[in-house]
Formats: structure tokens, C-alpha cells, sequence
């Protein structure tokens, strides 16, 4: 999988947010987009994600050197952010099976395994209304990470985790993100320590 942004600008109203942006994402290749609050990392990773739109320039997916065509986008990114709604009215089970109807999971895990692996067996039938906010996060990059999708955007990926959570966040980069482009819009070292490039978000104003 291939990203290739040509450049991308972003304004709200008259205030450009960044300009100029030029980068290609390879697959196989983690990077961290970087920068103070308010700079527009999270911007430009829901451009990256095809939720928000951009005022100028240009961004083209490629797979196996293919251009994918822009409503099938959706089938090859996942995405895990604070600012995305879990569906609270579900148990935790309903939920991943529901996800799991949209977007196939990674071979060879199921629901019952994700559940496992987030040490969330306690809470399988209970409704995610109920959640701590730290539980919350750990379904939000569980339905990211383990979707079979070949590009895992993560936005403030440890937002509201305990230490234990974070070491859970790391565990399953290393042993489910191999071979995979993820790209984590932080401000936070823990949360891109292994990536292999940064951008910094200032260079584009």
C-alpha cells in the first residue's frame, strides 16, 4: 500500500492549517505525524483517512503499484482516535461482532480472541455505556489494529490508558502492525517511539 500526497493544504476559514504537503507512505513502514496541540496532526490524519476534506492539492492510494479508486478507499484504512463514538447501546461482544460484519478481522482471530487479548473478558456482555474511558480506548484500537486492513491510522493512541493499557497499546503494534503502513498522529514520544519516520507537522505552514 502506497499514500502520495501532493501538496495538500488545509485552511479553516481564512487560516491555513498547513500548505505544501508532500509525502509518500510505503507499506511495511510506520511514521509519526508530530506537533503542538492545535497544529493539525489529527487533521491531517482524517485527510489521510478520507474523513475530511482538503483545499488544495492532491491524494492518491495505490496497492500493488494499482491506483485504488476512491470509494474502496474505505475497505483498505482503519482508524482508532479519542474523538470517534464506540456504539454505547451494545456489549462489547455485539459491538466487535457488528465491526466484524463491516470489516473482516485479521486471520486467525475472532470476537472471543480480541476480547481476550484486551484482558476485557469480564466486561464481554456488558454495555459499552458502562466503560471507563481507559476501557473504551483499549476496544477503539482493538477494532483499528485487528481489522484486516492494510493502513492503521492511530490518533493520540494511548489517550486515557493506565500504564498497563499502554504496554497492551505496544504489545499489539509489535505482534499485529508487522508488514502493515501505520501512521500515528502524536505529540507524545511513547505513542510513536517505534516508528521508522516523523514529520513535523510545523515544516508546512
Amino acid at each position: 500500500m502506497k499514500i502520495r500526497l501532493t501538496k495538500v493544504g488545509k485552511r479553516f476559514n481564512r487560516e491555513w492549517v498547513f500548505r505544501n504537503l508532500d509525502f509518500e507512505f510505503h507499506t511495511q513502514k510506520s511514521y509519526a505525524i508530530t506537533g503542538p496541540n492545535g497544529s493539525g496532526k489529527s487533521t491531517l490524519l482524517q485527510i489521510i483517512a478520507g474523513a475530511t476534506t482538503f483545499n488544495e492539492g492532491g491524494i492518491e492510494y495505490f496497492l500493488a503499484d494499482k491506483k485504488i479508486e476512491e470509494e474502496k478507499i474505505y475497505a483498505n484504512i482503519s482508524i482508532a482516535a479519542p474523538y470517534l463514538e464506540l456504539v454505547e447501546e451494545m456489549t462489547l461482544m455485539e459491538f466487535l461482532q457488528f465491526h466484524s460484519s463491516l470489516k473482516s478481522w485479521l486471520s486467525p482471530v475472532d470476537s472471543k480472541k480480541i476480547i481476550s487479548i484486551i484482558n476485557l473478558e469480564e466486561a464481554a456482555q456488558k454495555q459499552i455505556r458502562y466503560f471507563s474511558s481507559g476501557m473504551k480506548q483499549r476496544v477503539k484500537l482493538a477494532q483499528a489494529i485487528f481489522s484486516d486492513a492494510a493502513v492503521v491510522l492511530l490518533d493520540e493512541p494511548c489517550t486515557n490508558l493506565d500504564e498497563e493499557g499502554i504496554a497492551l497499546y505496544k504489545n499489539l503494534i509489535n505482534n499485529y502492525c508487522k508488514g502493515r503502513l501505520v501512521i500515528v498522529s502524536s505529540n507524545d514520544t511513547q505513542e510513536y517511539d517505534f516508528c521508522d519516520e516523523r514529520i513535523d507537522i510545523k515544516n508546512y505552514k
